[in-house]
């Protein structure tokens, strides 16, 4: 079973679509974002959950790992570059999604 964490701003649109697209079998999935008043703030227990970390954008990689430096130890972090300008499921975002993740879960 891998163990996918999806991570952006707020944890409101990019995160959560990815979340709920990639869950499926074999495939475990979970979202949070870096802002303080994000749906589901980042923890130091979901980094170490995760087995592949997916960050929507550099500056989100840059945070964390100026943040979570010591529990990213041996964890993969790629930067997807998805912009912060789709809504929640919105067809361009799950297609932009299934491009840029597609490959690193097959």
């Amino acid at each position: 079973m891998r163990r996918v964490l999806f991570i952006c701003s707020r944890n409101r649109l990019r995160s959560p679509t990815a979340e709920n697209l990639f869950a499926g079998p074999g495939i475990e999935t979970d979202s949070a974002g870096l802002a303080p008043d994000a749906e589901c703030v980042l923890s130091a227990e979901q980094l170490e959950w995760a087995d592949l970390i997916f960050a929507m954008e550099k500056q989100h990689r840059v945070k964390l790992k100026h943040i979570f430096a010591s529990s990213l130890q041996g964890k993969r972090v790629v930067c997807l570059d998805v912009p912060d300008r789709y809504q929640f499921m919105q067809p361009e975002l799950v297609e932009l999604l299934r491009q840029k993740v597609g490959q690193y879960l097959r």
